[in-house]
């Protein structure tokens, strides 16, 4: 894999991600490419944290070299490299074992000629603005072009494919989500879907884009939302792949679990019934992007702040803030604590949604640490509040 990585010639990309057992990258995930600069070409090295990526340009040759070494000392668990013709993937096991994959890359993939070596390039889209499912939910108009109005939308459903992605990729590499089937296809269900914007995008790039046969399904509960849904996607004709149905959150029944469960922008503790859900589904992957945080600010409110925070609740709006991030450490905390590895993650700029914060958890099945306990015993403790999410999975935390 070094030596592929550093080969200028047939590298198109290269990808590391995941973790190995027991141990931390210094990043979550490093993209490498070359790219032609006015100084020759360089490897561009990308590397994300939680909240922002790093872009740094190597000189091909001994810098390149050495920037590929460090990240190969790094305990990624997984490793993912295109060249021209081919494509290798890497896991790391459990027992630090590599099990190595190699196959040929997808024929319209495989040319040569087909590498961009441009550095100022445009941001490739995941779903460009003429896609027919952008026209169809009213974001792009009838030629193609994304609506004045629906900007800030248009740039909300790009950000979240590419937090989709990254989270699937993750997934599958290190086996974690299953690698579907024509007879077995992958199962969505995006709980709240509201008039599914995002779910239609997620079934698009699924299935479209990545090839994976995939089978999604929204829930709400309006009637006026599965009404709506369902005629698009008869225009769209996709039936029989993407279906919705009208029903609780809490309550709404589904033919068989779901793989993945999204629950984007559900009104306060309606996040928590949809991972609550989610965990009772030993869904494999859950993307979460929660709205509202009325119920654990409501607590603080009536709680008496401990000291010596009582500048962080005395003003209204700072209160609503902390609120905010409160709610979503104590729901990732319990996540933690029923088997799931949760990251927190900004999956758009503020100025495209306010409602910006995503929780995305990976179903490991490992056993919740005394540690990991005692911290979420600890911060419900100190400000006298009670997660909803905890008090849904009750029986599963005792």
């Amino acid at each position: 894999m070094r030596a592929l990585i550093l080969d200028d010639q047939v590298l198109v990309r290269a990808v590391a991600s995941g973790r190995q057992k027991g141990q931390t990258p210094r990043w979550r995930r490093v993209e490498m490419r070359y790219v032609d600069l006015k100084a020759g070409r360089h490897l561009q090295v990308t590397a994300y944290d939680d909240t922002q990526a790093h872009t740094s340009n190597h000189p091909a040759g001994d810098a390149a070299r050495d920037a590929v070494d460090d990240l190969l000392d790094e305990p990624f668990g997984n490793w993912h490299v295109d060249t021209v013709t081919e494509s290798h993937q890497v896991r790391v096991t459990k027992k630090l074992e590599a099990m190595v994959h190699t196959g040929p890359r997808a024929a319209e993939a495989a040319e040569p000629d087909a590498v961009s070596r441009q550095h100022d390039r445009a941001k490739p889209r995941l779903l460009p603005e003429d896609d027919p499912v952008l026209v169809a939910v009213g974001i792009s108009d009838e030629k193609g072009r994304v609506k004045p109005s629906r900007q800030a939308k248009y740039r909300q459903v790009e950000e979240f494919l590419r937090s989709l992605a990254a989270a699937v990729d993750d997934a599958m590499s290190s086996g974690r989500l299953r690698t579907p089937t024509e007879a077995d296809p992958l199962r969505v269900v995006d709980l709240g879907c509201g008039n599914a914007y995002l779910t239609f995008a997620a079934h698009r790039y699924l299935s479209a884009v990545r090839g994976l046969p995939v089978h999604v399904v929204g829930v709400d509960v309006k009637e006026q939302s599965f009404t709506h849904n369902s005629a698009v996607a008869d225009r769209l004709g996709i039936a029989g792949s993407m279906t919705f149905v009208q029903g609780d959150i809490s309550t709404a029944e589904l033919d068989e679990a779901p793989d993945v469960v999204l629950a984007l922008h559900a009104c306060d503790t309606a996040t928590d019934d949809a991972l609550a859900r989610a965990v009772d589904w030993d869904a494999s992957l859950v993307l979460a992007a929660p709205c509202c945080h009325h119920d654990v600010a409501a607590q603080l409110r009536r709680a008496p702040t401990p000291p010596p925070y009582a500048l962080v609740t005395r003003h209204g709006i700072l209160r609503e803030r902390f609120a905010d991030t409160l709610t979503d450490a104590l729901r990732a905390g319990v996540l933690r604590l029923v088997g799931y590895r949760v990251d927190v993650i900004e999956f758009v700029e503020s100025q495209h949604t306010p409602r910006n914060t995503l929780l995305r958890a990976t179903r490991t099945g490992a056993k919740p640490s005394d540690s990991a306990r005692r911290e979420l015993e600890d911060l419900t403790r100190t400000w006298g509040v009670q997660p909803k999410l905890a008090e849904l999975l009750d029986a599963r935390l005792h």
